[in-house]
């Protein structure tokens, strides 16, 4: 039996890389009482069993879908998450409370400040979900403007239809922040015209898998800088880590 168990909670997640990672760093540190599991759930109401069927769990990762819903649950929010409005992480204290965080922010920042160049100074955010809210955090702590796309749009943000030359022109950080072409997926891709993409864009997909999604490698084709989710996911994880051991 191991001593201290971590995980990640999420409908779906058997592709996930973070039980991957945490296996091999636990190794790395020769942490043999320590161990991390994927909780598949189909509704978040089961989180409270879980937690309380899951003897030495000590805290969690949270991924889609559960990233705003969890919120009811908590007992705690950190400041940051509070703003956010999402939570990635959660502590479960040794009375059973859960506090919950948000390092989804910091892992994107700063896995996005060494691509910003001076004309890098409005961004687009394709998808509106928790992910989303913590990019949009991010870019408020870097000083980027952004606008929302969503599929319909609005008053307060765009639609894809509205995605023209000239907002092209204006806003040169392209964000998804949606799964749209996460394997198995991999032949779809968000609704833009992908020839407005140009040099001076960068094009960030928060998926990982595959490792060039097609709406990098569209962008790429025409001139833009890319990166995928990896860099993000690693910093954010190193960073719940700190966080379960304080």
């Amino acid at each position: 039996m191991k001593d201290k168990i971590f995980g990640l909670v999420g409908r779906n997640i058997s592709y996930s890389f973070s039980a991957g990672y945490f296996k091999k760093k636990f190794e790395k540190l020769k942490l043999d009482n320590v161990s991390y599991s994927n909780f598949d759930i189909d509704e978040i109401e089961e989180l409270p069993y879980l937690i309380k069927n899951t003897k030495g769990l000590k805290g969690l990762n949270v991924t889609i879908p559960y990233k705003e819903e969890i919120l009811p649950l908590l007992d705690k929010l950190s400041k940051n998450a509070k703003i956010i409005g999402a939570v990635n992480t959660i502590t479960i204290s040794k009375k059973g409370k859960l506090k919950g965080y948000n390092t989804d922010y910091y892992g994107f920042k700063k896995s996005l400040q060494p691509l910003l160049k001076k004309h890098h100074k409005k961004a687009l955010i394709l998808g509106t979900g928790g992910a989303a809210k913590a990019v949009a955090f991010a870019l408020r702590k870097l000083k980027i403007e952004y606008d929302f796309v969503s599929r319909s749009g609005n008053e307060e943000m765009y639609g894809y239809a509205d995605l023209t030359k000239d907002v092209f022109n204006e806003y040169h950080i392209v964000i998804n922040t949606s799964p749209v072409g996460t394997f198995p997926d991999v032949d779809e891709c968000p609704e833009l015209n992908y020839s407005l993409f140009t040099k001076k864009h960068i094009a960030y997909d928060l998926v990982y898998n595959p490792e060039e999604t097609l709406f990098l490698r569209q962008a790429k084709e025409n001139g833009a800088k890319t990166m995928n989710g990896y860099k993000m996911l690693v910093y954010q994880a190193e960073r719940a880590w700190k966080i379960w051991n304080k």
